[in-house]
């Protein structure tokens, strides 16, 4: 997550309760992770951010060399380890960072990953572009992301009224052609896209960095 971002606050106080709410949708959340995994590679040092409790990151570890998982809230980051401690997965490390923090490597990366993430960045487009220098040249930039926009926007009075209650972060209510439009505008190629689920859409997304 980015610098200005202080939703960790709120990450902080739900963590432990989040990681015991099950997954919504198994089968779209299994879908995803074997289309990610298909272009991931043995030898590729990946960052992940917004990585949450860690279950993802432990999950396509072992399809890559070096795995990096990053996120603001200590307490997410807490729980990671306790389970990569569990899992015994060596080839993990959590950080507690935003996106362009100094604790996050420097050298060109092969995969930039983001899960359920984007639609809370209050500067979205900065961190995309962060992602595009952070990437060596043909790397990976693979997301998934609610998009609530449209005939969703709908729930925007609901969402604000959880807010007020501390029940809820702040979000955009994005549509898929204007964040995908976002990630090519940042110079990528998107190669693959879906919806994983359909309804309300979660646009998964494969972009390929190119040369400016």
């Amino acid at each position: 997550m980015s610098k200005s971002d202080d939703s960790s606050i709120f990450w902080n106080r739900v963590a432990r309760r989040y990681e015991k709410m099950a997954v919504r949708n198994p089968a779209s959340y299994e879908a995803t992770l074997g289309h990610v995994r298909a272009h991931l590679r043995p030898e590729y040092q990946v960052l992940e951010f917004g990585c949450g409790t860690g279950s993802t990151a432990l999950l396509l570890a072992p399809s890559v060399g070096h795995y990096i998982a990053s996120d603001t809230s200590a307490e997410m980051i807490a729980i990671a380890r306790e389970k990569q401690a569990q899992a015994a997965i060596e080839n993990v490390v959590f950080h507690v960072s935003h996106m362009g923090g100094d604790s996050l490597p420097m050298e060109p990366l092969d995969a930039v990953l983001a899960f359920n993430v984007l639609h809370l960045l209050p500067e979205r487009q900065a961190v995309i572009a962060e992602v595009f220098r952070r990437l060596r040249p043909g790397g990976l930039f693979i997301s998934k992301t609610p998009c609530l926009g449209g005939r969703y926007r709908v729930l925007q009075p609901l969402v604000g009224a959880l807010r007020l209650l501390g029940k809820a972060p702040k979000l955009a209510f994005l549509k898929t052609v204007s964040l995908q439009q976002e990630i090519s505008d940042a110079g990528f190629k998107i190669i693959e896209h879906g919806d994983y689920p359909s309804r309300p859409p979660s646009r998964f997304i494969v972009a390929k960095k190119g040369i400016r």
